[in-house]
Formats: C-alpha cells, sequence, structure tokens
C-alpha cells in the first residue's frame, strides 16, 4: 500500500466540497484491462478505481466500507490481496465472491498440519449460523472451505495448502489480527426465503386455530 489519506477537498455531485479517504496501492496484473470506474477487489473488499497508471491505482472508501471491514487499519507499505473482477463468461473455481464483506473476524489459533497451515478464526455471533462445515466463506478476499464451525463453541477453522500460503497474505498474519468476513450469499437468500414462508405458516396455523375453536363452540 502507498497511502491511505483523509481528503478534505473532494468535489460532490452537487458542486460542494466534502472529505472522504482515500487509498492508493502498488498494482501490476490486476492493472491489465483497468479502466476508470472499474471494480478491483482489496482484501476481500470491492472497490471503484477512481485513477490509475501502469504501476498503481486509487480508490475511495465509504464511511460504510470502514465500518465493517479493517482497511483504515492499514500503513503504508502493507501487503493486501488484490483480485480483478470475473469476467461473466470466466470459468469460476471456488464459490460467488461478491467483495461485499459482512464483517471483520479475529485470529485465534495457528498451526502447521503436515504442509497445510491450519487457522482457527472468531466471527461476530450473528455470522455463524451462516457458516457450515465443507461450506465456502471468504477471507481477505479468499475462497476458503470451512473445515469446522460449531455453533455452540463460535468459531470456525479452515486449511491453507503451500500453494495457497504462498499467494495470499493470511499466513502473514499473528494470532489477535483482524481478517474480512464474506459469509457465501446463498445461506442469506435461504434463510430470507426461509423466514417469509414461515411467516406464512404461523399464520395460517393461527388462521386454522381459531376456525378450529369457532367450530367447538
Amino acid at each position: 500500500m502507498e497511502r491511505l489519506e483523509l481528503l478534505k477537498d473532494q468535489k460532490l455531485w452537487d458542486g460542494t466540497i466534502g472529505e472522504g479517504w482515500e487509498l492508493q496501492l502498488e498494482a501490476k496484473e490486476v492493472l491489465d484491462g483497468a479502466y476508470l470506474g472499474c471494480s478491483i477487489a482489496v482484501n476481500g473488499v470491492c472497490l471503484t478505481v477512481t485513477a490509475f497508471n501502469s504501476s498503481s491505482f486509487t480508490v475511495g472508501l465509504a464511511p460504510e466500507t470502514l465500518r465493517h471491514t479493517d482497511l483504515g487499519s492499514l500503513k503504508a507499505g502493507s501487503k493486501v490481496n488484490l483480485e480483478r473482477a470475473l469476467a461473466a463468461d470466466g470459468r469460476n473455481s471456488g464459490h460467488f465472491v461478491q467483495g461485499h464483506i459482512d464483517d471483520v473476524g479475529t485470529i485465534e489459533e495457528m498451526r502447521q498440519d503436515g504442509e497445510a497451515l491450519w487457522i482457527r478464526v472468531r466471527p461476530p455471533a450473528r455470522l455463524m449460523p451462516y457458516i457450515v462445515p465443507k461450506g465456502f466463506i471468504a477471507i481477505d478476499g479468499t475462497s476458503l472451505t470451512v473445515c469446522e464451525a460449531p455453533a455452540e463453541d463460535g468459531f470456525f477453522s479452515v486449511m491453507l495448502v503451500a500453494y495457497t500460503q504462498q499467494k495470499i497474505i493470511f499466513p502473514t498474519k499473528s494470532v489477535g489480527g483482524t481478517v474480512n468476513l464474506e459469509v457465501d450469499v446463498t445461506a442469506k437468500y435461504v434463510e430470507r426465503s426461509m423466514s417469509a414462508m414461515l411467516a406464512r405458516i404461523e399464520d395460517l396455523e393461527r388462521r386454522l386455530g381459531s376456525a378450529e375453536a369457532a367450530l367447538a363452540k
């Protein structure tokens, strides 16, 4: 990372001046085909490119982004994961990662298991219903398979093979460090659909109960 700066002279849509955070990062491969307004994921956070050259690009950080991610803690020289948006006709070899971070988790344990690195993470309690063994989760934008997720204990674990360890920043973090978490959006849609269905079932049960009570009189 080159800089994270609060700019107080940003021109807003109505011509007035406001302030906002701007992040500039060094990059190379992800700039191939880049254009103003394109999306690049930074540690799993989908951000809009506002300026770029052959060796770096700039994005803005909205207050909502700073509230739900750990990007605000980046320092000059910090390494980050970078990923371009997937083309609509591209091959998807993981799960669909939107770059819409749900919250920040805390690393609780890291240990070697053969050539793999076993990591335990504690997410906010509200995310646990969406995290299941052998399901997907994105950590700092990296699509990973959940190894275990005991709901009663409130943590989940993942394993990184040697190749993955060499390509992402997750292994360079320490116990107590933070990571950006994005749960599988499919689980959210299922929950929303089931909630609507259960509400209808409860309403029908109430009506049926009232009808039976009326007939019993």
